[in-house]
């Protein structure tokens, strides 16, 4: 397993995806920036319309998405998510880096022991 982390490559990516979309961008200023932030309602909506799929949830449609096209969609949110932020600062790495930090702390630092069963809600 490749110890190394992924963040370099992930924001150089990210960088790449920012540039090109700036040059293609079909409306600048505040408007384009709210716009590519509302994307991510559209591929959430295609993260959800996945999980219909592929539970065949919608009865006239039937099974029409297996669990890959799931995961293909989350990875979308997730891009569109890190366009995003990269749109809004040109500091997103930094910003991304520390916000995931405090939440892990948060999160982990009232984490039950192994052996400590959790009450149920």
């Amino acid at each position: 397993m490749n110890e190394q982390s992924p963040a370099p490559e992930l924001w150089s990516s990210i960088d790449a995806l920012h540039e090109w979309l700036d040059t293609n961008r079909p409306v600048e200023g505040r408007e384009g920036l709210l716009l590519r932030i509302l994307k991510l309602s559209e591929e959430v909506g295609e993260v959800s319309q996945a999980v219909i799929g592929a539970t065949g949830q919608n009865p006239r449609k039937g099974v029409t998405h297996t669990w890959e096209d799931v995961e293909a969609e989350l990875c979308d949110v997730v891009i569109t998510a890190l366009m995003a932020l990269r749109t809004l600062t040109p500091e997103a790495r930094d910003v991304f880096a520390r916000h995931l930090e405090r939440v892990t702390r948060r999160s982990t630092a009232h984490s039950a022991p192994a052996d400590v069963p959790r009450q149920s809600l």
